[in-house]
């Protein structure tokens, strides 16, 4: 399975030189470049990427702006001349930070993190069961934590603070993680920071342009983004 790869920079040079320096990987194709953030915000939700090539001092919009307005984020390789940004990369959730000159062996070395992370195993090949229960250890303190009990996911960072009954410890794993592993039907992506577990509403209120706001049983508000609207109308028939 070749790694779906989509590039943004608002130079032109520096996207074909990235470009150049991909097609020698066999297992990566290039199916979008941009360099305009807005139109790539508009259409690689649709392009099944699974990774962008993302510079951070763009014209209009950074690209830790541009990571805010997308839902259901890829992973992100940071590509930039600046290295003052790598610790909010990382806060990010970012993949790599890979500073400019690219380096192949760099290059490499972050590519090899993407094949990793996305290479099925065992474990991340199947959906839980809302049944079952998975283990949490946060600093001293260990927890056994039913699924159907968690009503909402954080993302925290690389971690994920989980919600349920008057607890919230920290998981060692991303929220994009989670979204694979979490079954559908129950588990709902709201935004880039957060999910929600759909049996634990109590209200859904309409919120601006178009979006909703769910409250769950504890009082917690949930905003969804406007595309993710959409797609939970579809979900809940509402």
């Amino acid at each position: 399975m070749k790694i779906r790869v989509a590039l943004l920079d608002d130079e032109s040079l520096a996207i074909e030189e990235l470009k150049s320096m991909l097609n020698a990987y066999g297992f990566i194709e290039v199916v979008a470049t941009f360099t305009n953030p807005q139109e790539a915000l508009d259409k690689i939700p649709d392009l099944e990427v699974n990774l962008v090539f993302l510079d951070i001092q763009m014209p209009g919009m950074s690209g830790f702006e541009w990571l805010e307005k997308l839902d259901n984020a890829p992973e992100i390789i940071f590509v930039t001349a600046y290295d003052q940004f790598a610790l909010k990369a990382f806060e990010v959730s970012a993949l790599d930070y890979i500073l400019k000159p690219v380096n192949t062996d760099r290059l490499s070395e972050a590519l090899e993190r993407i094949k990793k992370r996305l290479k099925p195993d065992n474990d991340q090949a199947h959906k839980l069961s809302i049944d079952k229960r998975i283990f949490i250890k946060d600093g001293e303190q260990c927890y056994f934590v039913p699924l159907a009990e968690i009503f909402l996911l954080e993302s925290v960072g690389n971690y994920v603070r989980v919600y349920y009954q008057d607890k919230k410890p920290l998981l060692h794993k991303s929220l994009n993680y989670m979204e694979e592993k979490l079954p559908d039907e129950f588990f709902f992506r709201a935004n880039r920071q957060h999910m929600f577990n759909v049996t634990h509403i109590t209200n859904i209120n309409p919120y601006f342009n178009s979006t909703l706001q769910v409250e769950l049983k504890n009082g917690i508000k949930v905003d969804i983004s406007q595309r993710q609207s959409v797609r939970f109308k579809d979900k809940m028939g509402v």
